[in-house]
């Protein structure tokens, strides 16, 4: 069984949908092995104790990143975690904390990468006059919204989309993209050629 660690700052819908792709065996192999907030009040940290997951704020104000990334990482470390899945962690891993889980640390983010980077993707695509948007779930390395695409799925903008609409329409598309994205990592049938996320099939006779 592999040993996921969910990071969240908010309400971590994205989590929630996670935690039911297990239940419902639509991922497998996997569980939730503890939950971490840099925020003290997050929602998602009430959740996860209604759910009785392992669940503890390591607080990061006032605290030098280096430091408080230490802690996180020591806490992923306490709990064996396998694979860090950011689910609306809104803060910016360091180089060490990408070096402690080389190629395990997954994000989602709502624009179709390398698309929209960044904070309000949905604003940006619909600013940008985009006729379709997205998600992509990707492994995290050192800059923004770079690492390899696993997967993404794509939604359709509309012409009378506001932000709200669009990214209620993202998210919907992001619980059943992460917990894809996740099952294709834990098979560990994949390669990385260059900058391509490409699986491998299990059938490998020669036609």
């Amino acid at each position: 069984m592999k040993r996921l660690g969910i990071l969240l700052s908010g309400r971590g819908s994205n989590f929630l949908a996670i935690a039911k792709a297990i239940q419902e065996r639509r991922l497998q192999g996997a569980e939730i092995a503890v939950v971490l907030s840099n925020l003290e009040d997050a929602p998602g940290l009430t959740v996860a104790r209604e759910l009785h997951l392992p669940a503890f704020s390591v607080p990061s104000a006032g605290r030098k990143r280096a430091d408080h990334d230490a802690e996180m990482i020591a806490r992923l470390h306490q709990h064996k975690v396998d694979l860090v899945c950011l689910a609306g962690y809104m803060r910016i891993i360091s180089p060490g904390f990408v070096a402690a889980f080389p190629n395990r640390i997954l994000n989602v983010h709502p624009s179709l990468l390398p698309a929209f980077p960044g904070l309000d993707a949905q604003a940006q695509a619909l600013n940008y006059g985009a006729k379709v948007a997205g998600c992509t779930v990707h492994f995290v390395d050192e800059a923004v919204d770079h690492g390899v695409i696993i997967l993404q799925k794509t939604v359709p903008v509309h012409d009378d989309d506001t932000d709200d609409s669009l990214s209620a329409r993202i998210l919907e598309q992001e619980h059943l993209a992460y917990p894809e994205a996740i099952a294709r990592v834990l098979s560990e049938m994949y390669e990385v050629r260059e900058r391509r996320y490409i699986h491998r099939s299990l059938d490998t006779t020669s036609i």
